[in-house]
Formats: C-alpha cells, structure tokens, sequence
C-alpha cells in the first residue's frame, strides 16, 4: 500500500517536474537563446560554439535548447538568418528620400554592403570561420540570399512599373544584382586596406545605377 502511494507520489512529481520543464522553456524566447548564440560566437567563433556553452550563456537548462533546437547547426543557421535579415530590412530605409525606384535600390544596396561589413556577427565568421561562407559562394544560396533576392525582385518590378529601371527579366537581373551586392559585402574590408572605402562604394552605386538605367 505504502509502496503504491510511494510509486504514485513520484509519478505525480515527476509530471510536475516535466511540467515546470516545459513551462520553463515556453516561457524562453528563441531571442534569447539567439542571443546567447550570438554571444557564444563572437567570443569563439562558430566551430566552438557548443549547445552546452549557448544553455549557460542564456542561463537555461540544455533541454531548454534542445527543445527549440534540434543541434548546434540549427541554432548557428537560426541566428545568421535573424542577423543578416535583419540588417537587410534596416538597409532599407536608406531609400526612404530617393527620388525613383532605381534610386531607391542603389540606395539599399549600399547600405546593406555597408552595413553587412561592418556586422560583428559577419566580421567574426569571415576572420574566424571563413570556410562556412564557402558554401553560400559556390554551392547553394542561403536563407538571407533568398530574402534579399526577393526584395531585389520587388524593386526591380516596381522599378520597371515607374519606368527608372531597364526592362529586362526579373529573375535574372535580381540574380545578377545579388552576385554585386554579395561580392562587395564579403570583400569591402580587404578591398579598402588600400583604397578610399567612400569611393569605393560610390564607385559600387555608380556601377549599379549605369546598368539598371533604361
């Protein structure tokens, strides 16, 4: 009898703990463990970057993790994913004063090549981990490629609605925009070690306004 209450009361604490567990981590946001991520990273790099390491920087439990996460990766793509969108969308505001849609793109391009470089989160992963970028060069487009391409493709659109931009096929005038704005993004600091980094960029919004002009 005692045995049975015994094996009941630990039935019933164990639930309560698994409970409290999941309220725990419902009441975590994936912010923080993205920051935490973030944290993690700029002090070592990606490779070193452990779930383990990530769960005591946030200050929970690595089941709180790995409920959200199913591995370090997914953590790692998660955070690099809100990072470069994000700046990709405050880049956007640089076209708020232009004076046409192909203003307005030349405007947001610079601004993201600018402020892509000047990330802490994309300097750490060039100078430290700079093979994981391989892949986004040469073998397949991101999750942050895609978004800015899908903005590249409103633009454009509009663009060839108000007439400042030259007609031509979407798709591909946003991939090739795409591949000038990324290979100024990963090589705007080594390019600058010897050249004005202003007028290199105004040199950047020149190319892209003189191919886009009807």
């Amino acid at each position: 009898m005692d045995v049975k209450r015994h094996s009941q009361s630990e039935d019933a604490s164990s639930a309560l703990a698994g409970t409290r567990s999941r309220q725990t981590s419902a009441r975590v946001s994936d912010d923080v463990l993205l920051d935490a991520a973030r944290e993690c990273v700029l002090a070592v790099g990606v490779r070193r970057t452990t779930l383990a390491e990530i769960a005591r920087t946030a200050h929970v439990s690595r089941m709180t993790v790995y409920r959200r996460f199913p591995d370090v990766r997914s953590v790692l793509a998660a955070l690099m994913t809100r990072e470069f969108s994000g700046l990709l969308k405050q880049a956007n505001h640089a076209g708020d004063e232009a004076v046409h849609v192909r203003d307005r793109l030349v405007r947001i391009a610079s601004a993201a090549v600018t402020a892509l470089s000047a990330d802490p989160l994309f300097r750490t992963l060039l100078d430290v981990d700079p093979e994981l970028v391989l892949p986004y060069i040469v073998e397949r487009l991101g999750a942050t490629q895609n978004f800015a391409e899908q903005v590249l493709r409103h633009l454009l659109e509009s663009g060839h609605q108000d007439g400042s931009i030259r007609q031509a096929e979407v798709v591909t005038q946003a991939r090739s925009i795409l591949l000038v704005v990324q290979s100024f993004a990963f090589s705007l600091r080594p390019a600058t070690a010897d050249v004005d980094e202003q007028a290199l960029l105004a040199e950047f919004r020149h190319v892209l306004d003189a191919s886009l002009r009807p």
